[in-house]
Order: C-alpha cells, then structure tokens, then sequence
C-alpha cells in the first residue's frame, strides 16, 4: 500500500475543458479522451454516456494522474488530436462517484494487475440498468363491483386498504398473507384500481438508541475501544477475536450505533450473506429495522434500489457480500468484515481481489475504522496484529456464563464404524444419548452428494468429469452424478461405461447424503434436517429451517460447511465431526490453518446456553497437531507453530506470493506459453519462481492449466516485476494468462 495515499487530483492543467477523460467499464487499460459539448459541464466523478464504436456506453468522468507509475507507455491511450475525439453524449441524471471510491478503484486496478474498467464495472456496470421510476399501487373501488365473489383472502386484502391509503402488490400480499394472485384477481374484477405511488423509499432508518444490549467486563470494553474508533473519525484496523459465542455480533454492533449517531454510514461484509437470517433477527432487534442487503440473490430492482440508497444516504447501513466493498457510498465511515478468515472474501475469477484486505485500503483512503472479526482469525491478520499495524481486541470466555465446549478425539483405528458404515458406533452411542435427553445434535462432513468416487468393481473404472481434473460425485437423490467445479451433470449409468458390466458400480467415501441415509437407520425417530447448499435454496429456505431448530422440531442436524456460519442454537449440545481429517491432505500452504478454523467453528455451535457442549471428532490421525490443537482448545498456539513453520522460507504473511495460471482448450499451447513464461522467469536476491506445473486441477471447464508462482521477500513488491513479466511473453489467441496476487487457493 502506498505511504501516503494522494487525494484525487483535478482535470489535469494540459486538458482544455472541452476534453475530458472517461473510464468504461470494459476491458481497456485506461480512460479514452472524449470532447465536451458548450452546453454540457462536467465534473470528476460524473457518470455520463458515450459512443463507443456503433453504440453507447456508460463511463465516469476520470483522472488519469492516479495510474501507476511504473505502467509504460503502451499501457496507456496515446492522445488522440482534439479534431478526431467524439462528443460525450450525456451526463447521466446519477450523483457523481466519490473521489475515494474512485482512488479506491484505481488501487485495486494497480494491486491486482486487472484493468481499471474491470473494477469499475464491479460498482457500475452491472447496476445501472433498469428503472426507478414510481411503482405501481392499488387502492379499492367504493362501492365493490356487484359480480365481486368475496372471499377471506380477498377480504383481508381490502381491510387493508381501507384507510385510503395506496399499497403495492407485495406489500398487500406480504400483510395479508396472501399470493399476490389474489390481489391480481381483485384487480381483473375491477375491485382494485391502479394508482402511482410516491417515491420509493425502501429502507428504514436504524435507530441507534433502540434496544441497546447490556455489555459487561471485557465486553463492554472492547465495545467502548470500538465507540471511540468511531468517534475518532481516522483510519484505524481492529481485530475483535472472541471465542465462539462470546458476543462479537453484539459488540460491533455498537460501532455501527455509534457511527449512525455521528450520521454516518457502515458497511457489513459477511461471508454468506444469503445464509444469515439469525444476523439479520439480530440487527433488527438491536435497531428496529432491517438493514438494505445487497448479494446475488437480490433483485435486479432491489440491488439498483440500494446503489442509489448508498449514493444519497438513505441507505445508512448496507450488509453485503464482497462485493458490496465496491457499492458507491456517499459518507461511509465504518466497515466491518466478519469471519474474516473465510476464504470466500477471495474473489478467484474476473478481477481477483481479497475483499477483507480490500476493506482495509478503502478505509485507509476513505480516512474511516475498519473491524476485522473472527474467532479463529487468519495468520496474516494474527501477524498485522503482533505487529502493532491492527489493534487487537479479545474476548477470552462466552457470554451469559455458557462454557466453551469439552472436545473428545475418536481414534477410527481403535473404534471403527461397522463395514459399510461411517459413524463409530461410540459417535452412534452419543447421539443416542443427546436425543434421549430431548437436546439437539449436530454432524458436520464438509462433503456434498452421497460418494464423492463411483468406481467399477469389476474393471476399476473411476468417473471422471469430462472437463475437468475431477471425479464425478453421485448425488443418489437425483440419481446423477455431478462435477462440483463445471457442474457438468449426467445420468447415473447401470453399467460400467468402460467394460459395460451390469450393476457394477459402486459409491466409495461418505458425502452428507450416505451419512444422512446412515443416521436414519441409527435413529428411525429423529427428526432430521439437511443443510447443504442443496437443501437450502436460499434466505427463505435458510430462515425456515433456522426456525425449526430454534422451535426444537429438529432433533438431528445434518450439515456441510454452511453449519459453521455463526448459527445460535440454544438446545445443541452435540456436535460429531464425521472426518475431521478431511482437507489436511495435499500440499496446500494453509491446509492446516483452513482445517482448524473450519472445526473449532463448527465445534462452536455446541453447548451456546446453559447445557454444556461436547465436540466429537472422528479421525484416523489423532496425532496431528491440528487434531491435538482441537483437542487441547489451544488455538493460539498452534498458530504460532504454524509462523514458525512459514517464516525461515518467506511464505505468507513473511513473504508475498503471485500466481501465473495459463490456460488453453489445447494442452500443447499452455505447456508451449507456461515454458516460455518459465524461460523469461525474473531472479534476483529475495525472488525465486516455481514452476511452471500442472495446476493440480490441471483441466478445469475443459482448458488445460498450468501454473508458475512468484515468490519474493517481503520488502519486495511483486506488481512492478509482474508487469515487466508479462510484457516478455505474447500470449497468443485463445491463451489466457490469469495473475493471482496474494492466492490463498492453489488449485
């Protein structure tokens, strides 16, 4: 990050002012020039429309003096003779893009080798389509129409417009509990007549002083540290670590009052927004209202909704996915990146970014606190903190005097499941026992599908995706087998497609279907619930079975990694890891670092009130130091091993990283590009290349990867020895060359 990061600069002084730079949100290295019609005064950050070719583009009025400095000449657009440049065609009736999202922009485009448009396009392009013109309401016809057949649904409707004033269709059918058919049909019997409503004004305003929470002890210390991070109004990074359940939620939530009290607005980036119904429960009792929402569930209107509520203000606190970081607020003062372990913050296709370290640039050009949450934080935010670059806040024990759960270690060797089965029948008998006491348990296997490997018996023939470096897992349910990489889908067959034997196939390992098929003969009378990206559609689905638990019409709950996001179960008090070894394997930098994060917050689910928890973990390698980590609660501790282990060769947070990852539907032509980039390799003291090799998904969607990686000390900044790199090599068509700066995956 730069030292000093400039305030954006005006309209160079060696433009006239009928010619200004425009940023399209496409894949150009740099604003084109265009001229300014007499009538039509322009500002930085105005978002106009533009020819471009035979059509019309939408841009942002640029500056161009914030480009990296070390870009050469053919990075950018030469001039273009002020005779030959095309008039700007509109400025669009749309607030300006603030200086600092425009700073931010660049930053992001310098950090990431990516093209500015392309970041650009992540907080413009995509949101300016459609309409907010004024929605459509509906108010009674007095007296009804004599041939109006009533019935209750269509009764509740028209109490509620009684009162004279106009409503939605949704709005109607959501109060009345209702379809929205049945507001149709009063409208088609002419009961109904069609009004224009108001403005529309989709969010509530969060009242800082409602229902605050009553913090004590370490609590409302950290509470008061982050109040005053607010009213400070200077960049500032936090890290909040608290064991699971010790509260974290409700103390950042303090920060956000006290940044709406000082009229400000924040921003919440949670790894699976469309999962977080409880955080949502939680927001609203904290501030009366819901908070504007912005991921990929919402609607094409909703998400346009929000944009301009970010613009103007009136969209005060925004909780998001990642990239909500790009969203164009016009006085943002806090952001707050939850679970910011979680590698989904990483975005790997288009423009690849981090989003939680993104969230700390942009607070630091903005000027405004940035809180990064977790119970098991990341090495690299663990060392900033050691560091003294990120305050470090912690909360040692759980709210309201619930314990941290007892963790038991299940050696599969000494107790294996019966043949054919997965769960050990000491697993078995604990679940027994939990349901006995009408107490809720819980069994996590990070795997969807029923088999992750079908194979022949006869022949040894394995199911492969046809595009990918995969195996196809079965999903029994549907009857097909699936790639999770390509989602390629095909039938599940009855015979081997390679020596065509009958009935040969067989499933190989658990996935969460054969585990909930397994627990089904265990406990014939549990009442079990699935949750899975497959079972779980959405926020809706989400919310549902969130309220079945919490109304105990669940016994059993059977999940994936989704049942690691910060639930709140009061009644479960068992939590049984079915393969605790799964992902330790391979040769992946932070394997181990992933597996205890990803268990002790499964873990944490367990024993949240007053029952206390018990955490079972079956595993075949009770030695591992990750599994004795678990075992012994010592988190910190084992992360300290695991900078031991990193420091001496300079691998991450000690060091940087880039990966080079080419591609080509022809394997010959990436191995042809991968060894000329090999050949060209920059070295010097403090760098070193590995590769070029095989990507470990070495096809995926059906071209061929190969993969070279950068490493450098970490003094050394690997984007001006990229960009020299990459102007050695010319590609050719059909190869792409993808830059991973900072890569956290390496397949």
């Amino acid at each position: 990050m730069p030292d000093d990061p400039a305030s954006a600069p005006p309209v160079p002084e060696d433009r006239t002012p009928h010619r200004v730079p425009v940023l399209l949100p496409l894949p150009f290295a740099g604003p084109f020039d265009y001229k300014v019609p007499p009538h039509l005064p322009l500002a930085l950050g105005d978002i106009v429309s533009v020819p471009l070719g035979n059509r019309r583009e939408t841009g942002v009025v640029w500056e161009t003096a914030s480009l990296p400095a070390d870009l050469t000449p053919t990075d950018t657009q030469a001039p273009v003779a002020a005779s030959r440049l095309r008039a700007v065609a509109a400025r669009l009736d749309l607030p300006p893009l603030p200086a600092e999202l425009r700073r931010f922009v660049d930053w992001v485009a310098a950090y990431t080798l990516s093209p500015p448009g392309m970041v650009l396009a992540m907080t413009l392009r995509l949101h300016m389509h459609g309409t907010t013109t004024p929605a459509t309401g509906w108010l009674a016809v007095a007296p009804p129409p004599d041939t109006l057949r009533m019935t209750p649904a269509r009764l509740k409707v028209l109490a509620l417009l009684d009162n004279g004033t106009p409503r939605s269709t949704t709005d109607l059918a959501s109060a009345a509990g209702v379809s929205a058919g049945v507001v149709k049909g009063l409208a088609d019997a002419g009961a109904l007549r069609p009004v224009q409503l108001g403005p529309e004004r989709p969010f509530g305003q969060p009242d800082a002083a409602h229902n605050p929470p009553t913090l004590v002890g370490a609590q409302e210390t950290a509470a008061q540290a982050l109040r005053q991070s607010v009213r400070d109004a200077c960049f500032s990074a936090t890290l909040l670590e608290g064991v699971t359940g010790s509260g974290k939620t409700e103390i950042y939530l303090e920060a956000i009052a006290e940044c709406l009290a000082q009229g400000r607005q924040a921003l919440v980036l949670l790894p699976e927004i469309a999962l977080s119904a409880q955080w949502m429960d939680r927001f609203k009792r904290r501030f009366g209202v819901l908070p504007a929402i912005w991921h990929s569930e919402v609607g094409q209107r909703a998400r346009r909704l929000t944009w301009l509520g970010t613009t103007d203000g009136s969209a005060q606190v925004v909780v998001g996915a990642r990239s909500a970081l790009f969203l164009p607020f016009c006085n943002l003062g806090l952001i707050i990146v939850d679970e910011e372990h979680e590698s989904v913050f990483k975005q790997e296709e288009g423009v690849i970014y981090n989003a939680r370290d993104m969230a700390v640039v942009r607070a630091r050009l903005a000027g405004f606190p940035v809180v990064l949450v977790s119970a098991t934080p990341s090495m690299e935010t663990l060392v900033n903190a050691q560091a003294g670059r990120y305050r470090h806040l912690v909360l040692p024990t759980r709210h309201g005097g619930a314990t941290m759960p007892e963790t038991h270690l299940l050696d599969l060797r000494d107790t294996p499941p019966e043949r054919g089965q997965f769960l050990s029948p000491v697993l078995v008998g604990d679940i027994a026992a939990t349901l006995e006491r009408e107490e809720q348990a819980m069994l996590f296997l990070n795997r969807r599908g029923y088999a992750p490997l079908t194979l022949c018996r006869t022949c040894g023939h394995r199911m492969e995706c046809p595009h990918c470096t995969a195996w196809l897992v079965e999903h029994r349910a549907r009857r097909v087998l699936s790639c999770h990489y390509c989602d390629h889908t095909e039938p599940l067959p009855d015979a081997c497609p390679s020596c065509k034997t009958e009935g040969s196939l067989t499933a190989i390992g658990p996935g969460i279907e054969r585990i909930t098929e397994e627990s089904r003969a265990h406990f014939p009378d549990a009442r079990i619930l699935v949750m899975s990206s497959d079972t779980l559609g959405g926020p809706a689905a989400t919310a549902e079975a969130v309220e079945k638990i919490a109304r105990r019409d669940v016994d059993l709950i059977i999940g994936t990694q989704i049942v690691a996001k910060g639930w709140h179960f009061p009644h479960l008090t068992l939590v049984g890891v079915v393969d605790a070894d799964l992902g330790l394997g391979g040769a992946d930098l932070r394997a181990g670092e992933r597996t205890i994060q990803l268990l002790h917050q499964v873990g944490g689910r367990a024993g949240r009130a007053e029952a206390p928890g018990r955490v079972v973990l079956q595993s075949y390698t009770p030695e591992h130091p990750v599994m004795q980590a678990l075992l012994g609660g010592d988190f910190q501790s084992f992360m300290e091993q695991e900078a031991e282990q990193r420091r001496p060769g300079f691998w991450p947070p000690y060091g940087r990283l880039a990966a080079l990852v080419i591609s080509a539907e022809n394997a010959a032509e990436a191995d042809d590009v991968a060894a000329r980039f090999g050949r060209t390799a920059p070295y010097g003291d403090g760098i070193q290349v590995l590769g070029p090799a095989p990507a470990p998904l070495a096809l995926l969607r059906g071209r061929h990867r190969r993969r070279l990686l950068l490493r450098t000390q970490r003094t050394i900044a690997v984007q001006p020895i990229l960009r020299r790199w990459l102007a050695m090599v010319a590609p050719g068509r059909g190869i792409r060359v993808d830059v991973d700066i900072d890569p956290i995956s390496f397949l």
